[in-house]
C-alpha cells in the first residue's frame, strides 16, 4: 500500500516537472522565434515575382481566396533538407505553396538541383539573396502564412508537415 502511494507521487511530480520543462521549452521557442523573425511588409500587394518556370506571380493575389505558405529556403541549408520534402508534399497534395529559394545559384543550377531532388513545389529564384534581404530574412528555412496580401505568421527554423497545415488551416478560420 505504501509503495503504491511512492510510486503514485513520483509520477505526479515527473509529470509536474513535465509540464514545466514543457512550457520553459515552448517560451524559449517563441522568444528565439520572435528574435530571428523577418521583418515583413505590410501587404504583399504588386509584388510581381517570377517563378523558375517563367510564370509571374503576385503573392497577394495568390493568397486572395485561400492562405499561402511562403517558404524561404536554400539548397545549402542542412535543415531545409528537411523541411523541403514536407513542403513539396503540401504543394503537390493541392496546398496553397510558394517557395523562396534564397542565394542558392542561377535559374539553371537551381531547376537542376530541383529536378535531382525530385522536388515540384514552385520556386521562385533569389540568387543573390536582394528580396529576402528586403524582408530581412537571415534564417532559413523562414515560413510565412500570407493571407489576402497581408502576414499572418511567421516562423523559423523546422517546422513539420502537420505543423505547417495548422497554420495554414488556423489562418483560413482566423
Amino acid at each position: 500500500m505504501m509503495s503504491t502511494f511512492f510510486n503514485r507521487h513520483r509520477v505526479i511530480r515527473w509529470l509536474r516537472e513535465g509540464v514545466i520543462f514543457l512550457f520553459i521549452a515552448l517560451a524559449i521557442s517563441w522568444g528565439v522565434d520572435k528574435y530571428r523573425q523577418p521583418v515583413l511588409p505590410e501587404t504583399f500587394s504588386g509584388v510581381a515575382l517570377q517563378t523558375l518556370d517563367g510564370q509571374t506571380v503576385d503573392l497577394a493575389t495568390l493568397s486572395d481566396k485561400r492562405p499561402l505558405l511562403v517558404y524561404v529556403w536554400a539548397t545549402w541549408c542542412n535543415v531545409c533538407r528537411f523541411t523541403s520534402p514536407s513542403v513539396d508534399k503540401l504543394a503537390r497534395h493541392g496546398d496553397n505553396v510558394m517557395s523562396i529559394a534564397m542565394r542558392s545559384g542561377d535559374d539553371a543550377r537551381m531547376t537542376q538541383w530541383m529536378h535531382k531532388k525530385q522536388l515540384a513545389m514552385p520556386v521562385i529564384n533569389d540568387p543573390r539573396g536582394e528580396l529576402t534581404q528586403r524582408w530581412q530574412v537571415s534564417v532559413t528555412p523562414t515560413l510565412v502564412v500570407i493571407d489576402k496580401g497581408k502576414p499572418v505568421s511567421a516562423t523559423t527554423g523546422w517546422t513539420s508537415y502537420w505543423g505547417m497545415k495548422a497554420r495554414l488551416w488556423w489562418a483560413s478560420v482566423g
